[in-house]
């Protein structure tokens, strides 16, 4: 987290330009509860203290050694990431990995081949280690197909289908679920798996693209010392993970003067029409905007055992702020306005007193 100065004054600054001048004038007086709010919204991505995460990277057959390399080195960067700027515990990162045992330096890590079989028994097995609310990311790296409908992700072995992967992640109702697919010809494997309440991503948009896509490559890039956190708030959403990769595609063909082969998509909403720019103007990304990667940790010098549950609760009303502005068309202008002073209000005094914490 930021500083207590810098955090409190983006509250302030935030108050400044959403309310309008009334309520600014009443934003020192006002005593509402932050138990009044009432915005509504999926409680899908609710982080708290205790909410666990975990993270399934699958990477497929490789057509070539020198992809294969390639592969290695985004599953192994992947690993490393997520266990150093994103704090989750190493068992908690599991890597199926071609037919595993032709993994090169990453033996330890590995917990298998990328079969259809173990990725089925990995997730039947592991969901049992989760409690409601905890987070799955399934990262896929690999080569995708798709003839006439029929997407599949080429693993070694039978090729896995969309639908036999929904069909596995079907048991986790009650853990919130990221799905990245990021082979070429994707998108009908990604649309499979599209659900209400879930966070689906392909590296492309139509089976019609078919070249490897580079959207890995900067997906990571992204990841890597939370680059993507855009707002600086030190946590890395979805969206906007989504939308650094995606603008550093777009650049990458750009300085290369070629025309895109492929174009990442979004869905959120669960009715299978993705996004290529999600976000507040569109149907998607409102979900993906309130949904982070990264473990809630408190500052390493927060020695109170009050300060995780209070880092959660600064969250929590960080991300009402986010849900009543991308529901604001449904308020009312003056009920609108009431419950965004409150938010903003609770918002500063709890992050005020985050900070103050020994």
């Amino acid at each position: 987290m930021h500083s207590k100065a810098s955090v409190f004054s983006v509250v302030l600054f935030l108050a400044a330009i959403a309310l309008p001048a009334q309520a600014q004038n009443e934003l020192q007086t006002s005593t509402n509860s932050p138990d009044s709010f009432s915005v509504s919204g999926s409680e899908r991505f609710l982080q708290t203290a205790d909410t666990g995460k975990f993270a399934l990277i699958i990477t497929g057959a490789a057509a070539s050694p020198e992809i294969r390399q390639r592969f290695r080195g985004w599953t192994s960067q992947l690993d490393e990431i997520l266990q150093r700027d994103y704090d989750y515990s190493a068992d908690h990162v599991r890597i199926l990995l071609d037919d595993g045992d032709n993994v090169g330096g990453l033996g330890a890590r590995v917990a298998g081949a990328s079969t259809a079989d173990a990725i089925e028994e990995h997730l039947r097995d592991w969901q049992s280690d989760m409690t409601a609310g905890d987070l799955l990311s399934v990262f896929m790296i690999g080569h995708g197909a798709a003839t006439f409908g029929d997407a599949k992700f080429n693993n070694v072995g039978p090729d896995m289908t969309g639908d036999e992967l929904a069909l596995w992640l079907e048991p986790y109702q009650e853990q919130d679920i990221v799905l990245f697919n990021m082979t070429n010809a994707g998108f009908e494997f990604a649309r499979a798996l599209s659900a209400p309440g879930r966070i689906v991503i392909s590296a492309t948009r139509s089976s019609a693209e078919r070249f490897d896509p580079i959207f890995p490559r900067y997906l990571l890039a992204g990841l890597e010392g939370r680059q993507a956190d855009l707002d600086r708030n030190e946590q890395v959403s979805i969206l906007e993970l989504f939308n650094f990769a995606s603008s550093q595609v777009a650049a990458w063909y750009d300085e290369q003067g070629r025309l895109p082969t492929e174009h990442a998509v979004l869905d959120d909403t669960g009715d299978g029409l993705f996004s290529l720019n999600p976000g507040i103007e569109e149907s998607d990304g409102l979900l993906a905007e309130v949904a982070y990667l990264n473990i809630l940790t408190p500052d390493p010098d927060k020695q109170s055992p009050q300060a995780p549950a209070m880092l959660a609760e600064v969250q929590a009303l960080e991300r009402q702020v986010i849900l009543l502005r991308n529901q604001k068309a449904n308020y009312l202008e003056a009920e609108y306005w009431r419950q965004m002073e409150d938010l903003l209000i609770a918002l500063a005094r709890t992050t005020e007193a985050y900070h103050d914490l020994p």
